[in-house]
């Protein structure tokens, strides 16, 4: 990872120190998928947090009868064109009980960098400073509430698209 130059593109930590963000780096661990790839699953243990540094990442329902997953599930797509681009976070439910991932991940770039933090160490960072750990979550409560609207617009298109159809 291009390290703290790079955190300093995700509104989360843009307001962090250099040396919060130094801190950051080191429960960072960079990773690379491919087109299909999934990052999490819906109902896994949420332990982490996700960076999408580049690539497109779409968060999606499962279908219960465990039939594979389809772009049509798809409740928001996570865009990151270029490296220069901002970054976006994922996987928000590690912060919150039952710490299960709400939804799936899948990668829909042919090539999709992503870096995993890891929610134990984060929480330590701000257990020793309290203000680190405020200026994030309060950034999360945005992502949380944004992700829920993309949440409400899709169901209120499937259902109207239900009702036009007479289903």
């Amino acid at each position: 990872m291009d390290g703290i130059e790079r955190l300093k593109t995700i509104a989360a930590f843009e307001a962090m120190r250099e040396d919060q963000l130094a801190a950051v780096c080191k429960n960072c661990k960079e990773l690379q998928y491919k087109r299909g790839d999934r990052i999490f699953a819906e109902g896994d243990q949420a332990t982490d947090l996700w960076l999408v540094m580049q690539g497109q990442v779409d968060l999606r329902f499962e279908l219960p009868d465990h039939r594979p997953s389809s772009p049509e599930q798809t409740i928001a797509s996570i865009v990151v064109p270029t490296k220069d681009s901002p970054a976006e976070i994922i996987g928000w439910s590690c912060f919150v009980e039952p710490y299960k991932m709400r939804f799936s991940a899948y990668c829909m770039a042919s090539f999709n960098q992503i870096v995993r933090l890891e929610k134990t160490g984060l929480l330590k960072l701000f257990d020793s400073d309290p203000g680190m750990g405020y200026g994030f979550l309060s950034h999360m409560m945005l992502v949380v509430g944004g992700r829920f609207h993309q949440f409400q617009d899709h169901v209120a298109k499937n259902m109207g698209e239900d009702l036009m159809s007479g289903w």
